[in-house]
């Protein structure tokens, strides 16, 4: 065992306590940085490094709702990193596997679509239209997890469903 595994064990006092926490909170990392970069690899590294940050870092989140908002706001972060560095070439709905979560019967985003316009949105576009409709958060969280100002989401919210509006007509025409 190496000097940094000694270190994090002794930060960490109970292994099977981060395996719980790991456990409970795997499918909402994951399915978040998938629906992100609707890539199951990418969504996997993401989440590995997600969870391996909150290894590191457990001592400093707080107990309870503390947990999910720190993976939330790391794992939105992250995977605008991760998008940005890599320049990150978003996959055809074709050829991208399908999550390991199982969907919610009501998500708005199973339309394959609407999936597709959503991947085609800005990133920070789509990361509040990720954690809007998916996580059902509403914007003072996203605001929160984003470390921007509310009313930037909800102008973003604003623009990001004008233009999926917009989309939605020229693919599928005016329903008036």
């Amino acid at each position: 065992m190496s000097a940094t595994d000694a270190a994090l064990r002794e930060q960490n006092d109970d292994p099977l306590e981060f395996e719980d926490l790991v456990r409970q909170h795997q499918r909402m990392v994951f399915s978040l940085a998938f629906h992100f970069l609707r890539d199951r690899a990418a969504a996997e590294e993401v989440a590995q490094d997600v969870f391996l940050r909150l290894y590191r870092h457990l001592a400093d989140v707080g107990p309870g709702e503390g947990v999910v908002f720190w993976l939330r706001r790391v794992t939105s972060n992250r995977c605008i990193d991760y998008a940005r560095q890599r320049r990150f070439r978003l996959l055809s709905f074709d050829s991208a596997a399908e999550p390991a979560v199982e969907p919610h019967a009501r998500d708005p985003l199973l339309s394959r679509r609407l999936r597709r316009l959503v991947a085609s949105l800005p990133r920070q576009s789509r990361m509040v239209v990720i954690l809007r409709y998916q996580e059902d958060l509403m914007p003072e969280e996203i605001a929160r997890i984003l470390d921007t100002p509310v009313a930037s989401v909800k102008s973003q919210l604003h623009r990001a469903l004008r233009m999926l509006r917009e989309k939605m007509i020229r693919v599928v025409g005016d329903p008036r």
